[in-house]
């Protein structure tokens, strides 16, 4: 029974990463799956697997975990937010669940797999729309927004995946396999920029410059991290001046179509972060937070009182709109000490993998999304926050041209 588990084991895992975009469609699947991980696993792990828990960013993220469960129930919200928790605690638990998993190639493969299965299915999905409306545009377009499988955030946030993931594949030497990773690389690339990812497109311009830091020291490798940093100044700098884009949520903007309203997001995240920054000026030092469900509530009180715009202010109040920024949301919903503990996981990931790329290079994209996004308000943030805690405690001794240079 335990040698069928165990050869069992390792493709349950495979399959729940190659399914996690289709959670629409196939929405009992991945539950069943981490069921089956769970049942599972005290059969198949070993005594030495253990060891692998003996990470410091494993134990500073599960340290985190636990104060999010100590702080909800002392303070008599944990019902509240049990939802938020839990995907921190699917995000731990999945990297707690691979031990036993002796390749960790095998989630690469999935990840690569799955990328390119949602872009077919994206792309299927807006030839037939394009063919019903007899319209084609590409970027922010009403077609492009329905057709996708899945957020066009989280979607970029796979694809991002797929290329960083296939560029550390690629052998130095001539290697069959080289010329299916390159063309996954374009293939994902050129995905991104038809959708108009621009976090990611952002995010593979700061891996490029990070890169340039990896390896034998050239001087065009500086021009290289130059060129990186001006090309992401600009594109800041170019959404910034966007049409519709505001930072005084009192003013009134246009209007965009309902149809593709969900898209805009640039007007919806200044308003959101000025919400919170008023609630963080109102509440003063917020030691342990206010609940995650709370902050919710004073965000949509901000909504009412600032926003002039009835059609606008109904469409935030209905919607309660989360602060779109991971940091933002552990400390008004949990506190500073929740916000310490999340940012010194993330300061100790790098510092102890900083001669290694590729969970340098993860724990930056993180980072990045982090900033836009609250990964643990949605169960596919989590599994993916999960896959970056796996490569952090699996990550082997680093190669040479993997490696940092010392100056």
């Amino acid at each position: 029974m335990r040698i069928l588990l165990s050869a069992i084991y390792p493709y349950a895992f495979l399959l729940l990463y190659l399914i996690i975009p289709f959670d629409n469609y196939i929405r009992a699947l991945p539950n069943i799956l981490v069921a089956i991980l769970v049942l599972a696993f005290p059969f198949v792990v070993k005594k030495e697997d253990f060891k692998k828990l003996k990470s410091l960013p494993l134990i500073l993220f599960v340290g985190l975990l636990a104060y999010l469960c100590i702080d909800s129930f002392i303070s008599g919200r944990l019902p509240e937010d049990f939802n938020i928790i839990k995907k921190v605690m699917i995000a731990a638990g999945l990297a707690i669940l691979y031990i036993p998993v002796a390749d960790v190639k095998k989630i690469n493969r999935a990840i690569i797999f799955t990328s390119l299965a949602a872009i077919v299915f994206s792309v299927y999905n807006f030839v037939l729309i394009t063919d019903a409306t007899g319209n084609f545009a590409l970027g922010d377009s009403p077609q492009v927004v329905e057709s996708l499988l899945i957020d066009r955030l989280y979607l970029g946030l796979l694809s991002t995946f797929s290329i960083l993931i296939s560029f550390q594949e690629i052998k130095k030497k001539y290697h069959p396999n080289n010329n299916y990773y390159l063309v996954n690389i374009f293939v994902n690339l050129l995905f991104i920029v038809l959708i108009n990812s621009k976090i990611a497109i952002i995010c593979l311009l700061v891996l490029l410059a990070l890169k340039q830091f990896y390896g034998q020291r050239k001087i065009w490798k500086i021009a290289i991290v130059l060129t990186t940093a001006a090309a992401i100044i600009g594109l800041f700098l170019l959404l910034k001046s966007e049409k519709g884009f505001q930072h005084n949520p009192r003013e009134k903007h246009k209007n965009a179509p309902a149809f593709i309203e969900n898209s805009l997001t640039y007007e919806l995240r200044s308003i959101v972060w000025q919400c919170a920054q008023n609630i963080i000026e109102q509440k003063g030092f917020i030691l342990t937070g206010l609940g995650f469900d709370k902050t919710k509530d004073e965000l949509v009180t901000c909504y009412s009182n600032q926003l002039s715009d009835p059609t606008k202010r109904n469409r935030f109040v209905a919607e309660r709109y989360n602060t779109h920024n991971q940091f933002l949301d552990f400390y008004l919903g949990a506190g500073f000490i929740a916000l310490l503990i999340f940012l010194t996981f993330i300061f100790a990931s790098f510092f102890i993998n900083r001669k290694q790329f590729l969970p340098t290079a993860l724990l930056a994209i993180l980072i990045m999304y982090s900033m836009v996004e609250n990964v643990f308000h949605r169960q596919i943030g989590a599994y993916y926050v999960g896959f970056i805690l796996i490569v952090l405690i699996t990550s082997g001794k680093s190669s040479e041209n993997n490696t940092i240079k010392k100056v």
